[in-house]
């Protein structure tokens, strides 16, 4: 069956920096777009980060700039890398395959 796993969130200082991963099973990863969505505590969840099979990325616009996903598709893994870390910041990130398969989600959360 498919499998998404989130690693790589923790406890971190503003400004500092995180990168999350998602290790894939059970799929065909590197024909699978990947998206990277977060859900803060009482909010709803929303969208950060797409990745298509072919490279090309797309981020939520108030996040540009301090965000960047990649992928090795030779790991079948999907990557987050988070600088400058801002309190508001501080949710569950999921990763999902193909718009249908989520991950657990790794916790984020920044101190000020």
């Amino acid at each position: 069956q498919v499998q998404l796993v989130e690693s790589g969130g923790g406890l971190v200082q503003a400004g500092g920096s995180l990168r999350l991963s998602c290790a894939a099973s059970g799929i065909i990863f590197s024909i699978n777009a990947m998206d990277w969505y977060r859900q803060a505590p009482g909010k709803q969840r929303e969208f950060v980060a797409r990745i298509t099979s072919g490279g090309s990325t797309n981020y939520a616009d108030s996040l540009k700039g301090r965000f960047t996903i990649s992928r090795d598709n030779a790991k079948n893994t999907l990557y987050l890398q988070i600088n400058n870390l801002k309190p508001e910041d501080t949710a569950v990130y999921y990763c999902r395959a193909g718009s249908r398969f989520w991950g657990q989600g790794t916790q984020v959360t920044v101190s000020s």
